[in-house]
């Protein structure tokens, strides 16, 4: 392959995974056409990019991204995939393939994640992971718990405060009624009788004369 191509095709890699941060590597030598056709569509309903790539033109067109990684002690022919919800999901979608024994020859052989590479056992731990839907299914339920504990602590809080305002409202209410105050007829005793020592009212006598 001359120098050109190399670069040509150093330049295609370069550009297809331009904006890719995590990737797995994993082995198709010995996969014929057939199988190789299958792989890959089962890859694509899974929004899972496969590419095979030679070792060396690729780690050219990685150098200095964070797929730099990826190739580091690995020789011969190899193929990246990429792609799926996240790097989980990814590595969740190449175990499930793995385990269904339809490719024998499919085989994971490690990866790059946050920019530090992962062999193939770390792919099998990392597809053990929770992916983005599962975190934030599990978030979701945790904010949900705490405001379902911080409503019910608002309400007994809330129902303590009205029994106290309640109690003191009672209070208040017996403190401005005294109990020795005197009864309201009470103004109706001997102080307020009309003296009886007052002269005898004038009758007129028949000749209209006052008697007394």
């Amino acid at each position: 392959m001359s120098k050109y191509v190399k670069n040509l095709v150093s330049d295609d890699i370069k550009k297809r995974l331009q904006s890719v941060n995590d990737a797995l590597l994993v082995n198709m030598v010995g996969m014929n056409s057939s199988s190789s056709y299958m792989l890959r569509k089962e890859l694509r309903a899974n929004k899972i990019n496969i590419l095979v790539v030679k070792n060396s033109l690729a780690a050219r067109a990685t150098a200095g991204t964070p797929l730099a990684r990826l190739f580091d002690g690995v020789g011969g022919s190899a193929a990246i995939c990429w792609g799926s919800e996240d790097i989980v999901a990814l590595a969740k979608s190449i175990t499930k393939i793995l385990k269904s024994e339809k490719f024998p020859a499919f085989q994971p052989r490690g990866g790059v994640m946050d920019g530090e590479q992962i062999s193939a056992d770390q792919v099998a731990e990392v597809a053990k992971w929770p992916n983005r839907m599962e975190q934030l299914s599990l978030l979701l339920g945790q904010i949900l718990s705490v405001g379902s504990r911080l409503n019910g602590q608002l309400i007994a809080v809330g129902g303590a405060l009205a029994s106290q305002i309640a109690e003191r409202a009672k209070g208040d209410e017996e403190a401005a009624t005294p109990e020795d105050a005197p009864p309201a007829d009470a103004a109706s005793g001997p102080e307020c009788l009309p003296p009886t020592d007052l002269p005898p009212a004038e009758v007129p006598s028949a000749d209209g004369a006052s008697a007394t």
